[in-house]
């Protein structure tokens, strides 16, 4: 089971033991280093920013000496790779944050962060996918459902996806939740 930087091995000892299983590993890693990766797909997420669905923007803003629209710019400039999944379901880990957006988490984390909240955390980003308590700078919104139980694939994100976040108005918002509720 990979994680953002570590992976789990689980294994039958009395199968393989541990230096059988030790032995396995070297050899296939250096034959998955030669693998075909799949093409990572590139999934496009709109984003609200600031005012009410993004009230630490000003915040990060700030902390970097910039603009609250060159922040927008710069992250939505950005293309992130998906590490992981992890925290919530759905939760995508996404490196690849411009260092000129690095912001430390929240001193205090909210109870409820909205789901579809776009945050920063350190040198990374991400999208809340549901309603959960969260420390990241809260940055935007999106409309779309990132994680919903009932789809043949449950998460929106997977390992290895791209995602680039397009910035949209409160107005387009509205209609788009609207329309997919």
């Amino acid at each position: 089971m990979p994680a953002f930087s570590s992976l789990t091995i689980y294994y039958d000892p009395l199968v393989i033991d541990y230096i059988g299983i030790g032995a396995w590993l070297r050899k296939n890693i250096r034959r998955s280093e030669q693998a075909v990766r799949r093409s990572a797909r590139t999934v496009v997420i709109p984003v609200c920013y600031g005012g009410e669905f993004g009230p630490d923007l000003p915040d990060v803003a700030r902390f970097h000496g910039m603009t609250e629209d060159e922040v927008i710019a710069l992250h939505s400039a950005g293309r992130y790779r998906v590490y992981m999944i992890g925290f919530s379901p759905g939760f995508a880990y996404l490196g690849g944050l411009s260092p000129r957006l690095a912001t430390p988490r929240r001193s205090v984390p909210r109870t409820k962060v909205p789901a579809g909240s776009v945050g920063i955390a350190g040198g990374q980003t991400g999208v809340y996918p549901l309603a959960t308590p969260g420390g990241w700078q809260l940055i935007g919104r999106t409309p779309l459902k990132l994680f919903d139980p009932h789809r043949e694939k449950p998460s929106l994100l997977a390992a290895g996806d791209i995602v680039a976040f397009q910035p949209i108005g409160a107005d387009e918002f509205a209609r788009w939740s609207e329309e997919h509720d």
